[in-house]
């Protein structure tokens, strides 16, 4: 990771400068899209990627009904010769937007809670808020913490000094429509939305008007975080969103980031619908499943309605 840490500073590029570079430098094969049974008529999209809680294998998705905006669940689904089915007797948690990692022996999944707020500005006029549940398999889950009011994409990974790496994704005032921060803490029993606020925010991230988030962590020999999450943007003319899937390696010790590095964009799929026609440019990476021989699979949402897999480069490899 000498290399990149090395490229760590520097003002933030736009979006489109990153997409750019992206489409320049790299030739992804077309991914796929997952397929889903067991849900009806409803989608499932923004899942996490295949992990390991007792004795099963399962990935968590979010599944909703394509006129809904306030009315999702997460689903375990299992692999069974080539489709992924709900898990039997499996919790269902009212959340969106699922995730999961593992703190020593515990599995930890969480997701988007969401309540109404009439006070709030945004289209579906309700607030948010992170959820986190942590157990040895799944009939063990059991809600333990929740984040601030107004933050999505807090994620956490174990780190080699013991203690626990948090990204945070505070909004509002300097924080535009969300920037990352980063805080550790001790124990899991810290997880609290005090402790998230206190979150340091890398800075130089994110061109102005542009936001972006954290989706996953994963700890690197060298004591850096490679970083999957998203950027973000919306287009003046058209009010259509973008958004890219994009990696970057932060070092805690520091407190410096390197740059953005978009890893896949809706493009890198087969085409297909879209919840709304502002949503068709939409990756929402869930999870990247890091492989031996320098690749990776990427886990994704794709325009608010469905999931694929795609392999690509692992921006982590050393």
């Amino acid at each position: 990771m000498e290399q990149q840490i090395e490229k760590m500073g520097g003002s933030p590029l736009h979006s489109t400068e990153l997409l750019r570079r992206f489409e320049t430098k790299e030739s992804l094969p077309i991914g796929e899209k997952l397929r889903f049974s067991g849900v009806g008529e409803k989608d499932v999209y923004n899942i996490s990627g295949p992990f390991r809680i007792g004795n099963a294998t399962v990935l968590v998705g979010r599944v909703e009904a394509r006129g809904s905006w306030a009315d999702s669940h997460l689903l375990f689904f299992e692999e069974k010769k080539g489709l992924w089915t709900p898990v039997e007797n499996a919790p269902i948690l009212r959340l969106e937007d699922g995730f999961a990692t593992h703190i020593g022996d515990e599995t930890i999944v969480g997701g988007v809670e969401i309540y109404p707020n009439p006070a709030a500005v945004n289209y579906r006029n309700v607030g948010y808020r992170t959820v986190f549940y942590r157990g040895d398999d799944l009939t063990s889950l059991q809600k333990f913490a929740v984040g601030p009011d107004m933050m999505k994409d807090i994620r956490l990974a174990p780190l080699a000094n013991g203690r626990i790496g948090v990204c945070t994704r505070p909004q509002g005032g300097r924080n535009g429509k969300g920037r990352i921060g980063y805080v550790e803490l001790r124990h899991l029993q810290d997880l609290n939305a005090e402790n998230i606020l206190n979150a340091k925010i890398i800075e130089n991230q994110f061109a102005p008007e542009e936001w972006g988030g954290v989706n996953e962590l994963h700890p690197l020999p060298d004591g850096t975080i490679g970083v999957l999450g998203h950027v973000a943007r919306k287009d003046a003319q058209d009010a259509k969103l973008h958004y890219y899937a994009m990696s970057f390696v932060y070092d805690p010790e520091n407190h410096r980031a390197s740059p953005l590095e978009i890893i896949a964009t809706r493009r890198n799929f087969p085409p297909g619908e879209t919840k709304r026609p502002d949503l068709e440019d939409v990756v929402f990476p869930g999870s990247l499943m890091r492989n031996d021989d320098g690749t990776a699979a990427l886990y994704a949402g794709l325009s608010d309605v469905e999931a694929g897999k795609i392999i690509v480069p692992d921006p982590f490899a050393e």
